[in-house]
């Protein structure tokens, strides 16, 4: 049997049956980050990230973007839990005939982030590789009483994301900014039960949370916030890399979140019993089973 016939979501299911953990890990995988313990109020948070040639970026493409964006997608991760980044390391895979003022704007665009974001390059590694590949590890601090999980949806749940949705691939992908502020915003003045951030597709990223939640879920396709890129409906609920933030909350706190005047967010569904399933209220007032379409490796 080959990798493409079994999946990335199977294969990775395969390595964490043989995974074994000790007392030290709160939460290993199957989240957006690693939580370990830290101290009596916070947990570290532990991620990581590659991006390669040909897959999430081209060798025509600005490399100070292709660099922001290795270190961004952790970034991501880390606000995902609501916590804040702290020190990073990167390797780096380079191909033996780049140009060395690629791989000084591939640093420039690391350097800005990390500034950016008041995070510590602290290490790395280089070897030789027949393309680009850039791996980026991240930790971070994040209260205990701040964590946010894929597995806390209840039903009753309102479903909120920040941003617009479609046609990332036309620039966005690479010019996106982690919404680290915005995350900190939301664990630190509301109980948010579920976060994930949209890394492989609106619909494919909520069935984590539903199934880690066991629960069910309905999205009003006109709630669906599209993007000046975005085809249509469709593509913005399958669409990868938009690096938005996807999360739930009971009903009182997103209508306290709906509020404020300092971020927008939009309500997009509503969280249901497992036995519901996944499904759409397209624009004619009509049920649709979703399937878990998105981004997938294998």
């Amino acid at each position: 049997m080959r990798i493409s016939d079994l999946g990335e979501f199977e294969l990775i299911k395969r390595f964490r049956k043989k995974i074994r953990l000790n007392s030290s890990v709160v939460e290993g995988s199957g989240d957006d980050c690693a939580v370990l313990k830290f101290n009596k109020d916070s947990y570290q948070l532990f991620t990581c990230d590659m991006i390669v040639e040909g897959v999430d970026f081209y060798k025509t493409d600005n490399f100070s973007l292709v660099g922001g964006k290795a270190l961004a997608i952790s970034i991501s991760d880390i606000a995902a839990c609501g916590g804040v980044p702290k020190h990073a390391v990167v390797a780096l895979g380079l191909p033996k005939n780049m140009q060395v003022n690629q791989v000084d704007l591939l640093a420039k665009g690391l350097f800005e982030m990390a500034k950016r974001f008041d995070i510590n390059i602290v290490g790395g590694d280089i070897s030789a590789s027949h393309k680009l590949v850039i791996d980026v590890s991240v930790l971070g601090e994040v209260g205990k009483n701040e964590l946010c999980l894929r597995r806390g949806a209840k039903t009753g749940d309102i479903i909120m994301v920040t941003g617009e949705f479609g046609g990332s691939i036309k620039g966005k992908h690479l010019k996106f900014i982690p919404r680290l502020k915005e995350a900190r915003f939301l664990v630190g003045n509301f109980k948010i039960n579920s976060m994930i951030d949209v890394s492989d597709g609106l619909v494919q990223d909520l069935g984590h949370i539903l199934e880690q939640s066991s629960a069910g879920a309905v999205l009003y396709e006109s709630l669906i916030p599209l993007s000046k890129q975005a085809k249509n409906s469709q593509e913005a609920l399958c669409s990868g890399e938009e690096f938005e933030l996807l999360f739930t909350a009971s009903r009182d706190q997103a209508s306290k979140i709906i509020k404020n005047t300092k971020y927008r967010f939009k309500v997009i569904g509503e969280i249901m019993p497992a036995s519901f399933g996944l499904r759409l209220i397209n624009y004619k007032n009509r049920y649709a089973r979703l399937k878990l379409k998105g981004y997938r490796h294998f």
